[in-house]
């Protein structure tokens, strides 16, 4: 299903083709300046998805203070249920996870591919943010995300994060 898929880091000659994925996702798309804002954030994890040779779907992560944030997370109408969004969070979770790291994101209550998907990944829902949506005054499922401390057994980095030794 993701076979075809190239996940890099966004860059800024990539906004035409994401606010272009946007504009095609939600009702209520981020503008450009939304996304250059966050791509210039040097604390922040942007990444790409690309497939048969065109960005297919993004993800946006702030870190603040101790916790990453996921902002935004889009895949293309047309490339949905394809496993792009739980690849994209996996290589956002294998630059960023350490023991205690969190993750936080809002949800749509509505949007139950995504609510699974997300669950699928290890998010549980943690509470309600009433009205946040704009478009229709729907409220967000709240969702939260902890590594958890590697067992006795575990090597911490994880073995793809250890260098080889000499």
């Amino acid at each position: 299903m993701t076979d075809d898929l190239e996940i890099r880091p966004l860059r800024f000659s990539d906004l035409s083709q994401v606010v272009g994925v946007e504009r095609r996702a939600f009702p209520t798309p981020w503008s450009l300046a939304m996304f250059v804002l966050e791509l210039s954030k040097e604390s922040g994890i942007c990444l790409a998805a690309l497939g048969e040779g065109r960005l297919c779907a993004y993800v946006i992560c702030s870190r603040y203070d101790t916790v990453w944030h996921v902002m935004n997370i889009a895949v293309d109408p047309d490339r949905r249920r394809r496993g792009i969004a739980r690849a994209l969070l996996t290589e956002l979770f294998a630059r960023a996870d350490a023991p205690g790291v969190q993750y936080t994101l809002e949800v749509r209550p509505s949007n139950r591919p995504a609510i699974e998907m997300y669950h699928g990944v290890g998010f549980t829902s943690a509470g309600r943010r009433p009205g946040y949506y704009h478009d229709n005054r729907e409220d967000a499922m709240i969702m939260w995300r902890t590594v958890g401390e590697p067992g006795p057994d575990a090597a911490w980095p994880p073995a793809s994060d250890q260098a080889a030794p000499a």
